[in-house]
């Protein structure tokens, strides 16, 4: 079973999202901000990051820039989730090191078609 961390301060989104995902039969793991994710992301290794941009202490660029950093957490593929739809935003997203880019509201069927996608990437690890 596939693992993805989904790195959400709302509430409600986070918890939408979980259970979609948990549905589509994906082993499921949160954090509420960037330094909670780091956290998580060292001591579980998942598949797959859905990383909100727009967090609090640390926020999803920063958090990504890190993950990219570090040789154990540079190849995990990452999803930027943002209400930030500008295509200069998107741009930003993929240059910090963003795998792919899902606007909100989500699209939960090309949100999932792209996790997919990462993790039968070979480039992906």
């Amino acid at each position: 079973m596939s693992r993805v961390l989904v790195v959400e301060d709302d509430p409600e989104i986070r918890e939408l999202v979980t259970t979609y995902l948990m549905q589509a039969d994906f082993e499921v793991m949160t954090a509420i901000d960037g330094i909670e994710a780091l956290r998580v992301v060292r001591s579980v290794q998942p598949d797959v990051i859905l990383m909100d941009m727009g967090l609090p202490k640390l926020n999803g660029w920063q958090t990504t820039q890190r993950l990219r950093s570090r040789h154990d957490t540079a190849n995990i593929p990452i999803i930027a989730l943002t209400a930030y739809v500008l295509e200069n935003e998107r741009k930003w997203a993929i240059d910090i090191g963003c795998n792919a880019f899902e606007a909100k509201p989500i699209n939960f069927e090309s949100l999932l078609n792209k996790i997919r996608t990462l993790i039968a990437s070979p480039l992906a690890r």
